[in-house]
């Protein structure tokens, strides 16, 4: 007599729908903004350094001599003079033309075409810039020099009203390096909860594996694909997301040309970071969930 063989149905120990529960994507909307923090770090500091590039050893010479003539006559001096010291790398003098432009933008004018503008008695300007070593030496030098060439003349570094807003941005940086902290202590928090959850859902089948000679860490590793997979999928969910965010602002930050917003960019050692956190937060996620099964499953014999 034979016996059919009835067709046994295999069942996975854990339920296999991907994006089924919560996890994902909490963990998808945690990781989108992780990455938009770091983004947003990353520019920041970014900006913050090229400010402080540009402002280092940075001084304007500001002429304010009665008589356009002897204004002139004083800012070229100053500058051939400047340019012999050698504590000064460059010394250059803002034309008129040049600032009349610039004051033109302000008010309305382009080019600087206005009579009006041009019948101001604007000061003569020259930029320095000073060479590496003790600022406060170099300054006291130069503006005893501008006291001999251009008396009443103003010496302003550039630092004085720059500095605050390189360091308002740098501090705005590592605000948003705390947020990427946070988020990630508040992704591995998700990940514990998971594990725990998934070990009290399925307690009678975890008992009847030990029961069969199965060790923690093979319980755990069978946990650990699981959250590992919930996981991934979140995090290759909000990374979609957060890439076409980012891309979406770098395109229009590209249309900035001009002040201290163009400064402000990813960079590619910004872009390096941003594509290293998804992989980082896969590995930390499973590593998490590996440790928080293993320590729970020796309480659960």
């Amino acid at each position: 007599m034979i016996i059919p063989r009835v067709p046994v149905q295999h069942r996975r120990l854990l339920p296999e729908p991907r994006l089924s529960g919560p996890t994902p994507w909490v963990i998808a909307i945690l990781m989108m903004l992780t990455l938009l923090a770091a983004g947003a770090g990353v520019g920041l500091a970014r900006a913050a350094e090229a400010i402080g590039e540009a402002i280092a050893g940075r001084v304007t010479v500001q002429i304010v001599t009665p008589g356009p003539a002897a204004r002139a006559e004083q800012a070229a001096e100053l500058e051939r003079s400047a340019a012999r010291e050698p504590y000064v790398r460059a010394a250059r003098q803002v034309g008129q033309d040049e600032l009349l432009a610039t004051l033109g933008q302000w008010l309305g004018s382009a080019g600087g075409d206005d009579p009006v503008l041009r019948s101001l008695p604007l000061p003569a300007l020259v930029d320095i810039d000073l060479a590496a070593g003790d600022r406060a030496r170099q300054l006291a030098q130069l503006k005893a020099l501008v006291d001999e060439i251009a008396p009443g003349a103003r010496v302003i570094p550039h630092a004085e009203w720059l500095g605050p807003v390189a360091r308002l941005i740098r501090s705005l940086a590592w605000i948003a390096g705390g947020l990427v902290l946070l988020m990630i202590l508040a992704s591995g928090a998700v990940v514990v909860m998971t594990a725990r959850a998934a070990l009290g859902t399925h307690y009678a089948t975890i008992e009847m594996l030990h029961l069969i000679g199965a060790t923690d860490r093979q319980i755990a590793r069978l946990f650990q694909r699981r959250i590992a997979i919930d996981t991934a999928y979140g995090i290759a969910l909000g990374t979609a997301v957060a890439a076409a965010l980012l891309l979406l602002v770098g395109w229009q930050w590209s249309r900035v040309t001009a002040g201290l917003a163009a400064t402000a960019s990813l960079g590619t050692g910004g872009w390096a970071l941003l594509l290293a956190l998804p992989l980082l937060a896969i590995a930390l996620a499973a590593l998490t969930a590996r440790q928080t099964l293993l320590a729970a499953l020796k309480k659960i014999l």
